[in-house]
Parts: C-alpha cells; sequence; structure tokens
C-alpha cells in the first residue's frame, strides 16, 4: 500500500499511461567529513548532520528519508540500487511489481509474477521450479548442460537417446 493518497493516484495514473521506460540508479552510502559543510537532503530539505549520508539520483539524503514511495521500506537498507519511474522512486520489488512485464512459464504455462527470479531458454521462460527434464524431470543445477528440442527441455541422456532413436548421433566436441 503506497503512503499517501498523492503517490497512490500518481501510481494508479502511472500504470493506466503507456509504460515508459524507468530508469536504475546506484546509492552510494557516504561517511560524512566533520570538516565539511553540512549538506541539505533532498528527502525532508534538513541540514545532514549524521555521520552517514546517501547520495542517490545525483542529491544527497538522510538514511531515513530515502525510501520508497510505494512499501516506505529504507533503500539504503534494502539494497545499492533504486528505481524511478514517472517521478516516484521505487525499490525493485515494486518497480518489477507495477512496471515489470509478466509471462506465462513455458512448462506448466501458469503466470510468472515479474519480481519472481526466471530461467529462460530462447524465447522461453521458466519458474525455477519448473525448469527441468520434461521426459525424466532431473532438475537442473547450476553448469549442468541442457538442451531445448522442439521447444521441449532435456537432459543430455533423454537429448542422447532422442538422436539415437532418430538414426544419429550426437557430435563430441
Amino acid at each position: 500500500m503506497c503512503r499517501s493518497n498523492q503517490q497512490k493516484g500518481a501510481l494508479l495514473a502511472c500504470c493506466l499511461c503507456l509504460r515508459f521506460s524507468g530508469s536504475c540508479s546506484g546509492i552510494q552510502m557516504l561517511s560524512v567529513q566533520p570538516d565539511t559543510k553540512p549538506k541539505g537532503c533532498a528527502g525532508c530539505n534538513r541540514k545532514i548532520k549524521d555521520r552517514y549520508l546517501l547520495k542517490a539520483l545525483d542529491k544527497y539524503w538522510h538514511e531515513d528519508c530515502l525510501k520508497c514511495a510505494c512499501c516506505d521500506c529504507r533503500l539504503g537498507e534494502v539494497g545499492s540500487t533504486l528505481y524511478t519511474k514517472a517521478n516516484l522512486i521505487l525499490c525493485r520489488r515494486d518497480y518489477l511489481r507495477l512496471f515489470g512485464v509478466t509471462g506465462n512459464c513455458a512448462a506448466c504455462s501458469k503466470l510468472i509474477p515479474a519480481f519472481e527470479m526466471v530461467m529462460r531458454a530462447k524465447d522461453n521462460v521458466y519458474h525455477l521450479d519448473c525448469f527441468a527434464c520434461q521426459l525424466c524431470n532431473q532438475r537442473f543445477c547450476v553448469g549442468d548442460k541442457f538442451f531445448l528440442k522442439n521447444n521441449m527441455i532435456l537432459c543430455q541422456t533423454d537429448y542422447e537417446e532422442g538422436l539415437m532413436k532418430e538414426g544419429y548421433a550426437p557430435q563430441v566436441r
């Protein structure tokens, strides 16, 4: 739920308009040097007298002032990136939830939320749990070989057996 009615309206208006590209920016945590003039916070417009400050979007922020416009999480604690779109500052999860592209899993045909981790093979997208050999259901680990034949994910064994049945052996390199 978004923090204020004004922000809710901005989110609603933004979700209804054409989806133009947003941007991703880095967040830097900086130590305030005691001999420097205090910088003004872009969030509250007060001077930053804390020991640390955040720098994002070419502006300076109190750690408590750089927050996601939707879920109110402190962006300096969540990660080192923030996302902006339609004058909103968002965490990764809310940016993807609001503006990310959703699709269907090529194996189970169920919806994949935009913020969920996926596996890709050519133009196909899969839930992590669905990314397995479609003949023997062997799950793949990082570094395992898999094959995409006729839009089916196959393990090396099933792929090679299929080639043998078709009358030719795979070339080993």
